[in-house]
């Protein structure tokens, strides 16, 4: 990935933090556009997103949910159980605006100190990569250079013998 390593943690932070938002489905865009506003590496802020997937998804917005809901005071958390049926759905869907409020309370709960951690390990492991290819392509540079120099030093000797 090109760029600058704080760029691109910062990219990836913002992916985390808007990750960490009940908007699945629609986190990729949000995080790309406030990338490319922030001037953040856009590709390392889309995969940010992906801290939430349809494996983690569960995990990450029920707690993101008990979180928020007892932050903003929600008393009686909604419990689901195995059997998801019509009455559920209508309970879910009455209480939509306050789950929602939940979820974005405490999204921004937990999306704030992960996106601050996965700043500096973000940070901390493209500049180890970075610096990595750097000196590789030195050690590369300098194998090229001496072969090069023997060429010429052997090119010296031909003459030197012929001449």
């Amino acid at each position: 990935m090109r760029g600058e390593p704080r760029e691109i943690a910062l990219g990836f932070a913002l992916g985390i933090f808007i990750g960490m938002s009940p908007t699945m489905g629609f986190q990729m865009p949000i995080a790309v556009f406030f990338a490319a506003i922030f001037r953040y590496n856009k590709v390392s802020a889309a995969m940010g997103v992906w801290i939430t997937n349809p494996l983690s998804a569960p995990f990450l917005y029920g707690i993101t949910y008990l979180i928020g809901a007892k932050l903003i005071g929600i008393r009686e958390i909604i419990p689901i159980s195995g059997e998801f049926d019509i009455t559920t759905l209508k309970i879910l869907l009455s209480k939509a605006p306050e789950i929602v409020w939940a979820l974005i309370v405490g999204g921004i709960v937990t999306g704030i100190p992960l996106a601050v951690i996965s700043y500096y390990l973000c940070y901390s492991a493209v500049q180890r990569y970075q610096d990595d290819i750097k000196r590789r392509l030195a050690k590369q540079k300098e194998k090229f250079d001496r072969k090069r120099e023997e060429k010429r030093l052997k090119k010296e000797e031909k003459k030197m013998e012929g001449g």
